[in-house]
């Protein structure tokens, strides 16, 4: 059976809702009118950021995506202003401001302009496939920007734009940051201090079964991502001497004695810990990205060096110092003949932290599902949810992360955005923005 318009499906959703259920305010339902009529609109949109390619470290074509969102914000109302980062490595970010009405809360929207895709790989382009749009970004985060566009379109029709106090922040290296990242995510933390509530237009998350990928999820909490290092050495000689007083157990030997140790005595709730790059023998070097590894030995040789890198992922800074403390300390219980060291690399991200100001933002945005006739967003499991730029500003002002369109396959080739959510995202934000915005600080 063909689908109906989400507009016409909002109509017949409310029409069967209880009586004690509330309905939609005249302001509301034009925006969910709007958003469904300018569907073609938002997918043209979405294939032009889509096909112009903006890799972290195609600095180019960074800002020319953020050439075009400048395009559609500016005509809304918003003061556009571009941050160079060249400095940090990286394009830099574009900041889009709305004044509205004095003593009303302010909103701070985050996206990002950056895409893994840099000008080399093999997929490049926007290709429509029945309900999907496949391309590079198509989820992350290019559907995003478009779901914001959709949205404050929305609002200034039903005139709720002009009353909305709104910074939006679109960074330029979200998928590689630039270093130091400090001064990467300075305007952002800054922005953080000044918000009442924070919006991260990353991809929805779906949970459960389903052919669409199940439920849609409120998204409450992100972990942090940090990176490690150990580095093991050992006496470098004949091998039939290896386990002897004299030899000792060799780098890799203790190496992998210190991470089954991190394998068995870390694990805890909302922590992972992966192993991404190990490398080991008579000489082993890293590369300055720490991506890549060259290594020379012989089986008759005691290796000599040994390197491993991995990440940390946790929900709170009191996790994250919890369990550094619990790995510098294995790592300092090195075996006789051996030395062994760690280093966290600096400027990671930090963790949103599932706090109850955050909370009560999702059963905002469930006062708005109800009133759109749609089923309530549970809390999704952190567990589900990467890093990502909200965190930085985590710890200064509520927020909620997860209101870009639904996508599959990100960060490869086959990436693909469910256009139907757009346009469902879109009509959600337009209304829990409108609603956030009409409050008093």
């Amino acid at each position: 059976m063909k689908s109906l318009p989400f507009a016409v499906l909002v109509a017949v959703q409310l029409a069967l809702a209880p009586a004690a259920q509330a309905k939609l305010s005249p302001a509301e339902a034009m925006m969910a009118k709007t958003v469904e009529a300018e569907k073609d609109r938002s997918l043209a949109l979405l294939e032009k950021l889509v096909n112009q390619n903006s890799g972290s470290q195609n600095l180019e074509g960074v800002e020319k995506v953020g050439a075009m969102m400048r395009a559609e914000l500016e005509p809304l109302g918003f003061k556009v202003e571009w941050k160079p980062m060249r400095d940090t490595g990286r394009a830099g970010h574009l900041i889009a401001t709305h004044v509205g009405k004095p003593g009303t809360k302010r909103l701070l929207l985050i996206a990002h302009l950056d895409t893994v895709f840099e000008p080399d790989s093999p997929f490049q382009t926007f290709t429509r496939k029945g309900d999907m749009g496949e391309g590079p970004g198509a989820g992350d985060d290019k559907g995003g920007m478009v779901v914001v566009v959709a949205a404050l379109r929305a609002m200034q029709a039903a005139g709720t734009l002009k009353d909305a106090n709104i910074e939006f922040h679109m960074t330029g290296d979200e998928e590689d940051s630039g270093t130091p990242i400090e001064r990467a995510r300075a305007d952002l933390i800054a922005a953080g201090k000044r918000a009442d509530v924070a919006l991260d237009f990353e991809g929805l998350v779906r949970d459960g079964p389903g052919k669409s990928g199940g439920a849609d999820m409120g998204s409450v909490a992100r972990r942090s991502s940090d990176s490690w290092t150990v580095t093991t050495t050992g006496k470098a000689s004949h091998s039939s001497g290896i386990f002897s007083a004299a030899a000792g157990d060799g780098a890799i030997y203790e190496l992998t004695r210190i991470l089954y140790r991190f394998r068995t005595e870390l694990p805890e709730p909302n922590l992972t810990f992966n192993v991404g790059l190990i490398a080991g023998g008579q000489q082993a070097d890293l590369d300055a990205g720490g991506i890549r590894a060259t290594v020379s030995g012989k089986t008759n040789i005691i290796a000599g060096t040994a390197v491993a890198r991995g990440d940390l992922r946790a929900l709170s800074p009191e996790q994250i110092d919890r369990v550094k403390a619990k790995m510098t300390a294995i790592v300092a219980d090195h075996a006789p003949g051996t030395d062994a060291t760690i280093s966290f690399d600096p400027g990671g991200y930090p963790p949103m932290a599932p706090t109850e100001g955050n909370k009560a933002l999702l059963a905002k945005l469930n006062g708005v599902n109800r009133d759109l006739g749609l089923a309530e967003m549970a809390p999704l499991d952190p567990l589900k949810r990467g890093a990502g730029d909200i965190s930085f500003v985590a710890a200064d002002v509520d927020g909620l992360a997860g209101l870009g369109p639904y996508s599959t396959g990100d960060h490869a080739p086959g990436e693909a955005v469910d256009i139907p959510s757009i346009a469902r995202q879109a009509t959600r934000a337009a209304i829990l923005m409108s609603r956030l915005s009409a409050e008093k600080r």
